[in-house]
């Protein structure tokens, strides 16, 4: 028999045993792949927002502790859009609304100028009147918006599915009535299941007028890597209230971002414990009802090096199995999840490589740690005392 074959034998010689720790592994590694998968899912969601519209700058304010929530003032793209190496600047108003009457929380809400370069990367047109035709306007970008203008939205494809809204239909925010001018398709799931606002409208609803929460950027194709440093120095420049970011760590250094890893991996620590445990008791079992076997092997010439193998490789076989059986629960359930109508639009359907990875790592780890102290007990028990146990 192969030095494997005799390990998968000692594992299925006590199949219930086997099967439950394999269920407790799998439940504790599963849990943290799920959490993380959540939380990295979200940030690559939000990373899709910048980057289906090849965003290389965001702008916020200095010093703010939430970026989503800063202020700027809404004449700020204008004046970046001037700055050597800037090739277009659009502001965005970030808000969260509800629609009462069709009990939908919680819906992210961008304001935009329909008259700049990030509303028409939508594919949408400037508005649609009444009778759903649209109608040709055309706008000075230093004037404030038309009235018509300001009651039209613009929803996520998503969003739109939730709703059961077409093009033309009536919805009602903070008691005033807007119509549906019009869907669109995003890269990003989150921008999926948000809705476009008029800048003006926008502002006058959450009573912020004048205001942006933070203005993309996009650079002239001619700036170099290197040179992003300097267009990022001549932003800044403008007023020291600006804080100019490379997307990826405009996300990344998020405080919504940070937390939502940090509570994901604090939540998973307690289901790894109690798995690493389980590891820890089912292989310590193992050895103490096998030591006239281990003894029976060191008494024909095995090496203590080679019995503590065979408990380290059955620890470790049983956590990786536990990280397959686990990250297939995690990616069904989070397909499940993505799949209904509260979370749609935020959960990403199926988990990461790079999850997966981690997740493999972990079970990895277990299993190791799992083993460490049985295996140092079945290299030092003494064969005839071993033997001695076994008659």
């Amino acid at each position: 028999m192969t030095f494997l074959g005799f390990v998968l034998k000692s594992l299925l010689r006590r199949p219930f045993r086997t099967f439950l720790t394999l269920a407790a592994l799998a439940t504790a590694i599963g849990s943290v792949m799920a959490l993380v998968g959540v939380a990295d899912g979200f940030a690559d969601s939000f990373r899709g927002v910048y980057e289906s519209h090849q965003v290389d700058l965001v702008v916020s304010r200095q010093g703010s502790a939430d970026r989503l929530s800063s202020s700027l003032a809404d004449d700020f793209p204008q004046r970046i859009s001037t700055v050597d190496g800037v090739a277009r600047a659009a502001g965005v108003l970030l808000e969260t609304l509800s629609i009462e009457d069709q009990q939908i929380y919680g819906i992210p809400a961008m304001g935009l100028r329909t008259d700049s370069w990030l509303f028409a990367d939508y594919g949408l047109e400037p508005h649609v009147d009444s009778a759903s035709k649209v109608v040709e306007m055309e706008l000075n970008p230093a004037s404030p918006e038309g009235d018509e203008e300001a009651e039209t939205i613009y929803l996520g494809q998503n969003l739109a599915d939730r709703m059961e809204s077409k093009v033309g239909d009536e919805v009602m925010l903070f008691d005033e009535p807007f119509r549906v001018g019009g869907t669109f398709q995003s890269g990003s799931i989150w921008e999926n299941g948000a809705m476009i606002l008029p800048l003006s409208a926008l502002q006058r609803l959450t009573g912020r007028e004048g205001q942006l929460t933070y203005i993309n950027v996009v650079l002239d194709e001619t700036v170099e890597r290197e040179e992003v440093d300097l267009v990022v120095k001549r932003l800044e420049a403008i007023d020291p209230k600006l804080l100019a970011l490379p997307t990826d760590e405009f996300v990344d250094t998020d405080r919504r971002m940070q937390m939502a890893g940090s509570m994901a991996w604090m939540t998973s620590a307690i289901a790894l414990l109690v798995g690493a445990i389980g590891t820890l008791n089912t292989m310590m079992t193992s050895v103490l009802e096998r030591t006239g076997e281990i003894g029976v092997l060191r008494a024909i010439g095995w090496p203590t090096r080679r019995v503590a193998m065979i408990v380290m490789l059955e620890s470790v076989i049983l956590s990786l199995l536990a990280t397959l059986i686990g990250g297939i629960g995690a990616a069904v359930l989070l397909s499940i999840l993505s799949s209904t109508e509260s979370a749609a639009g935020v959960l990403q359907p199926s988990i990461a490589m790079s999850v997966w990875v981690r997740g493999a790592m972990i079970g990895l780890g277990i299993g190791v740690v799992g083993a460490l102290l049985p295996a140092y007990r079945a290299t030092r028990l003494h064969p005839t005392e071993a033997l001695r146990h076994q008659g």
